[in-house]
């Protein structure tokens, strides 16, 4: 079959590769201008790690990805160690070493094994339709391709989902919710002023949070959260001037991050929104994917590892079940929809946890952390992993008492 992809990010370019090896001709259209990934990182825990290994790219993940053995929480303002405790029992419970990634690395990487020149950049989707038989797709520039199916990786502002859910026919429109906080991220040098080289370190106090993770090429991913309005405006001038401000007398760990920050070189901003879980996700022979099927909070560190399920589920759908095309993505959906909706509800329930939106109970997530043996938050992150469908039924498994390799 001929499949038409929108969108080259990582849950465009995965479900593209994996639809190429089966055999499928396949273009992606994507409507960045050149090929240059943005972000900074992300987390790739073991469900993601997974699915990338079963596309052929093990050893190239594990090259990109940083040595992240131990997780520690400290006090923002006193530096003092509220827990910490190493992350073996995840690779070990789960079969395969978490990774946290620099995006653009991973990004890219799947574009290149996907194949370039199957890559149409500059084309933004304006138009759908479905006659039964082919999908044609319209974009800006006015020219159209058709497929046997379409799949729309084109993010949490998709174009798509306003077709699959009918919202541009004028049923009710999916509208993103705000989570109550703005996130900076960007890439630094590993500091150990800052926190372990090996080390997954979050500074805590007032709602905020201060994290570094390593990644490859002796860098930190860093990721600071500042619970406040959606709207406030910001001018790329200011550079980490609101960082400053909002973390002015944290401790010496904090004051290390934000000095090591250069923000010609590695800043965003985001505000950090999200979309209630809804369960359509396939009309005819459109299905939609990643961001676009289902918006996450980053604040369990799911959202690309749940674009790689998507891209799992789809191609095993496709290969597996042979009534139709859309009986096929049907069954996707069914999938995937359930699934997905409870982790974008687990991050909001740990985003109300950890931002102080109700002081009282983020006071006592910081109490538990005082006492916390790493127990907890283990089962915690491994919850998030054991029904992933690329587990197959084995999600976990206590495994021997030694550590992983």
């Amino acid at each position: 079959m001929k499949i038409i992809v929108i969108g080259a990010g990582i849950g465009g370019a995965s479900v593209g590769i994996a639809l190429k090896r089966l055999g499928h001709e396949v273009v992606i259209y994507d409507q960045m201008r050149e090929n240059k990934p943005v972000g900074a990182a992300l987390s790739l825990w073991s469900n993601g790690v997974k699915v990338l290994n079963w596309l052929g790219l093990s050893a190239e993940v594990a090259a990109l990805g940083g040595q992240m053995d131990d997780m520690a929480y400290l006090d923002g303002h006193s530096g003092e160690t509220l827990c910490r405790f190493s992350l073996a029992p995840v690779t070990l419970q789960t079969g395969t070493r978490p990774y946290p990634v620099a995006r653009a690395d991973l990004q890219a990487l799947l574009m290149e094994r996907f194949g370039l020149n199957d890559i149409r950049l500059g084309m933004r989707l304006v138009g759908l339709a479905d006659d039964g038989a082919v999908v044609t797709a319209t974009f800006a520039d006015g020219s159209t391709d058709t497929a046997d199916l379409l799949i729309a990786a084109d993010g949490a502002r998709s174009f798509a989902r306003d077709y699959v859910t009918g919202a541009s026919e004028g049923g009710p429109r999916i509208e993103r919710t705000y989570a109550g906080y703005t996130n900076f991220n960007g890439l630094i040098p590993i500091d150990e002023a800052i926190g372990p080289a090996t080390q997954w370190t979050t500074y805590v106090a007032e709602g905020k949070r201060c994290s570094v993770m390593p990644v490859a090429g002796d860098r930190f991913y860093f990721f600071v959260d500042i619970p406040q309005p959606a709207g406030v405006p910001y001018d790329r001038a200011e550079g980490k001037q609101p960082l400053e401000s909002a973390f002015a007398g944290w401790a010496p760990g904090v004051q290390a991050l934000l000095a090591a920050i250069d923000p010609n070189v590695s800043l965003n901003r985001v505000e950090i929104w999200d979309v209630d879980p809804f369960s359509t996700w396939v009309r005819g022979r459109v299905a939609i994917l990643g961001d676009a099927a289902h918006t996450t909070s980053p604040d369990i560190g799911q959202g690309a590892c749940s674009a790689l399920e998507d891209s799992f589920a789809l191609a095993i759908s496709l290969a597996t079940n042979t009534i139709s095309v859309e009986d096929s993505l049907l069954r996707y959906q069914q999938i995937r929809a359930e699934r997905a909706g409870d982790l974008v509800l687990r991050a909001r329930k740990r985003c109300q946890e950890t931002h102080a939106f109700d002081p009282e109970v983020t006071r006592a997530w910081y109490d538990r952390l005082r006492a916390e043996d790493g127990a907890a938050i283990i089962r915690g992150i491994v919850g998030n992993i054991v029904d992933s469908p690329i587990n197959l039924g084995g999600g976990t498994s206590r495994g021997p008492d030694r550590p992983p390799a």
